[in-house]
């Protein structure tokens, strides 16, 4: 994890949440706002429909391109925000599980919401984040 970034977690609150609880950035970071990443291919087709799973991971690899393209790693995301579209408890851990292996170690605060539709034809996920890129001091 970059050293302007700090991961908190908080003993006076119940471990069984696999992220961070909250974040801190240290002033010499340039933060990135990301658009929610979407479960698009090159063509702008929907990978994937039907499959959680499946389109989580497109998700996640889009999400890398734009953290890229900004000059940012997955380590340098201190905030999250996963939409499922499913009422389903089981398909919103579906795609967190996906998430969660993404980051690895790096636990960034998270939200994860169940919602009832997404913008495009057979989209079921979407993740945006916020990253903090140190840029000098």
């Amino acid at each position: 994890m970059p050293d302007h970034v700090a991961l908190l977690r908080v003993p006076a609150l119940s471990d069984v949440a696999e992220y961070a609880y909250a974040a801190t950035v240290e002033a010499t970071a340039r933060l990135v706002f990301t658009a929610g990443a979407c479960p698009l291919d090159a063509e702008g087709r929907t990978v994937a429909p039907g499959d959680h799973a499946a389109q989580a991971r497109q998700v996640l690899a889009n999400l890398q391109t734009a953290l890229v393209a900004a000059g940012a790693t997955r380590t340098d995301v201190v905030k999250t925000t996963v939409y499922v579209a499913s009422s389903r408890q089981a398909d919103l851990v579906t795609v967190w599980e996906v998430v969660r292996d993404f980051f690895g170690d790096h636990d960034p605060p998270s939200t994860l919401l169940g919602v009832t539709v997404l913008g495009y034809p057979d989209q079921l996920v979407e993740v945006e984040a916020v990253a903090a890129v140190r840029t000098g001091a």
